[in-house]
């Protein structure tokens, strides 16, 4: 079955831009576009798409409110992808803590953008850029210290996370650490229930906030 994917953002080119890309391939198709966060949730739940590339700035609703919606009030919600043009833009970094699951630059080579909605799919983690991991930073709060040490994360469970919060994805994590793939996803599994994060992006983003990883 092929990756299904809604498009949502306010500028036709974009969208048509998108559509091209991804339906040239063969595991990939668009199932319906909208002009505005508002449309998201009914588009959603009619067209039951895998992964939702919203655009983060829009007129009506905008791509964090229209994350926060979705994942609030849709069953089995699909996978969260916010397509930006500035990669340090503080809104990328709120739809990311409201609940998305990854980032696209609009200026990505056909390739990345493809990539990107695989990765997601799939359900890993996209690499932050730098500008998103010095934002994350400096979002450091006593709350996100206290949910790690609450954690009490073994010493492997803190070697992934680091790796996760590097971008890593689950076959990258055991190539780095020499171990198996089912254990990597064993530990990223038990990380997850231990911060209490929906995702591995959530969990990536205490790890910055607690200051338990770094920007640099």
């Amino acid at each position: 079955m092929p990756v299904t994917v809604l498009l949502v953002d306010d500028e036709p080119l974009v969208r048509a831009g998108l559509r091209a890309v991804l339906d040239s391939q063969p595991d990939i198709e668009v199932v319906g576009e909208a002009a505005d966060g508002a449309s998201v949730i009914p588009l959603v739940r009619q067209l039951r798409p895998d992964v939702v590339a919203m655009d983060v700035r829009m007129p009506l609703l905008d791509g964090i409110e229209a994350t926060r919606a979705v994942l609030r009030t849709v069953d089995s919600p699909p996978k969260i992808l916010v397509v930006t043009t500035f990669e340090n833009d503080e809104y990328v970094y709120q739809a990311l803590r409201a609940g998305a699951d990854g980032f696209l630059l609009k200026r990505s080579r056909p390739s990345e953008i493809v990539h990107a909605v695989r990765l997601v799919a799939e359900g890993e983690t996209l690499l932050f850029p730098a500008a998103v991991r010095a934002l994350a930073a400096e979002y450091g709060n006593r709350q996100a210290r206290e949910v790690l040490e609450r954690a009490a994360l073994t010493e492997r469970e803190e070697a992934v996370l680091r790796l996760m919060a590097r971008g890593l994805t689950n076959v990258e994590i055991a190539s780095e650490l020499i171990i198996g793939t089912e254990t990597v996803k064993s530990h990223v599994s038990a990380i997850l229930a231990k911060l209490g994060a929906r995702d591995r992006t959530q969990a990536v983003i205490t790890a910055y906030e607690s200051g338990f990883v770094s920007p640099a």
